[in-house]
């Protein structure tokens, strides 16, 4: 069966993130689009989480537990979990990592943490969009302990993709799948050597992605075996 995805979007949590990315409107949107899977991959953050997650157990849209880490290198990586609680306290270790710089809201954005009624139930005052302090090495290995898996986030971006910031893929680390942003080219080799996603890093509502990317499974309980195998 295919099962339409997408697995990087921001929430109003990300201060980069449109103010109506909230998270009924995120799986409302989802829902429009045709998307069966999704996941809300915050910066350094899993503060609205477990409002998506509700709101996905609802209306029957699978949403997989993630962030978006910035390493010490300033890489993006994308960070995937089994389980909820595995991701909030994974995010809990980043975030208490980032520098006390305080967040802008007039310059960066809010960082809006929602329930399932998109009521703001706080905000987080560090600025999510800076590194943390661990290397893509840390991450690697810290994200496997709470039974997660990393993938290298928009590698054909320039800006904070790891070909961009590294020059190469670190032979060191057992990477599997990659994900490219799907409004750019990819290398064939590429292609050729990882399993790739297609995202959409989506910061704005209208940037979710149509029901053009698929994952073909028997169940879609199998996309913990696609991603974490």
């Amino acid at each position: 069966m295919k099962f339409y995805y997408d697995l990087h979007i921001h929430s109003d949590l990300s201060p980069c993130s449109a103010c109506d990315m909230t998270p009924n409107n995120i799986i409302n949107m989802s829902l429009i689009k045709g998307l069966d899977i999704i996941s809300v991959t915050d910066h350094n953050s899993a503060g609205n989480l477990r409002a998506v997650m509700e709101l996905g157990n609802k209306t029957g849209i699978k949403v997989v537990p993630g962030l978006e880490v910035t390493t010490k290198e300033e890489v993006h990586v994308l960070c995937y979990f089994k389980e909820l609680d595995n991701a909030i306290e994974f995010g809990n270790i980043i975030y208490n990592s980032l520098p006390f710089i305080k967040n802008n809201p007039e310059i960066f954005g809010e960082q809006n943490i929602y329930n399932s009624k998109d009521e703001i139930t706080g905000t987080l005052e560090k600025l999510l969009i800076n590194a943390s302090q661990y290397t893509i090495e840390d991450i690697f290995s810290l994200v496997k302990k709470y039974n997660g898996v990393m993938i290298p986030a928009h590698i054909n971006k320039m800006t904070n993709g790891i070909l961009g910031v590294l020059g190469f893929m670190p032979i060191n680390l057992k990477i599997e799948t990659v994900e490219v942003y799907s409004k750019m080219p990819i290398n064939s080799k590429i292609a050729e050597k990882y399993k790739v996603i297609y995202n959409s890093d989506a910061h704005q509502l209208v940037d979710i992605a149509e029901a053009v990317n698929y994952f073909d499974l028997d169940d879609i309980e199998e996309i913990y075996e696609y991603l974490f195998e």
